[in-house]
């Protein structure tokens, strides 16, 4: 009798274990938008059209929600203009990433002529990890359509974002800027295992921020893509 005992109470133990790593935060993802004065109204919609869309994609909601998420979107432009558009959001559910997406999609645009400070933009985020420490992954995903031409440096930020263990992400949008992988693959992603995704257009935008939030969100090895996908630069 006193084995069965330990027997079902090691049953019970190992099951709570269980139950707590499948509720624990796997994944803080902040998305920082570009909204500076190269983006015109079109291609925000773009934009946030397809980010919402995006998170609507089954797959990647089921990843979302598997992993209860914690979500935010900041908007981000020339030096001291970056704000929380969206605060961190817990996605826990089919009906919150709905919500959420919904939230992205009507999300009003905060400035619309200014600089492109990419180096502000990150280091404004990542106090913003202090609210969400006890996820397991820290992320910042940035898009942008243009180099940093204000403010500090991006590389300027990479050693307090390793100290904190955020990784950052980014996507290329080369519709005026034919360098722009590389310069995001030398200045602006770090972590292990970061990468530049790249869309030509903001028309392609939509279908490579799914592709982006895909392998983020599923944790998928990083890749070279052949011509049919878009080009990766992984660290």
């Amino acid at each position: 009798m006193f084995a069965l005992f330990r027997i079902s109470l090691l049953c019970l133990l190992l099951s709570a274990g269980t139950v707590g790593r499948v509720f624990a935060c796997d994944l803080a993802l902040a998305l920082a938008v570009d909204v500076s004065g190269s983006v015109d109204h079109e291609e925000y919609r773009l934009q946030m059209d397809g980010l919402a869309l995006a998170l609507r994609d089954g797959v990647i909601a089921e990843a979302l929600v598997r992993g209860r998420a914690q979500v935010m979107l900041v908007q981000w432009s020339g030096a001291s203009r970056q704000q929380v558009a969206i605060p961190w959001t817990t996605l826990d559910s089919f009906d919150a990433v709905e919500q959420f997406a919904d939230l992205v999609a009507t999300s009003p645009r905060i400035w619309r002529n200014y600089s492109t400070a990419i180096g502000d933009a990150m280091a404004f985020v990542l106090p913003a990890f202090e609210q969400v420490r006890q996820c397991s992954r820290l992320l910042i995903d940035v898009s942008g359509d243009g180099p940093s031409n204000e403010g500090q440096p991006p590389r300027d930020t990479h050693q307090s974002l390793l100290r904190a263990g955020i990784t950052v992400n980014a996507i290329a949008i080369e519709a005026s800027e034919p360098d722009l992988t590389a310069y995001f693959f030398e200045n602006v992603i770090v972590g292990e295992g970061a990468f530049v995704i790249t869309a030509s257009s903001f028309r392609e935008y939509p279908d490579r921020i799914r592709k982006k939030l895909l392998r983020e969100v599923t944790r998928q090895t990083a890749t070279r893509a052949g011509a049919a996908e878009p080009m990766v630069h992984s660290r």
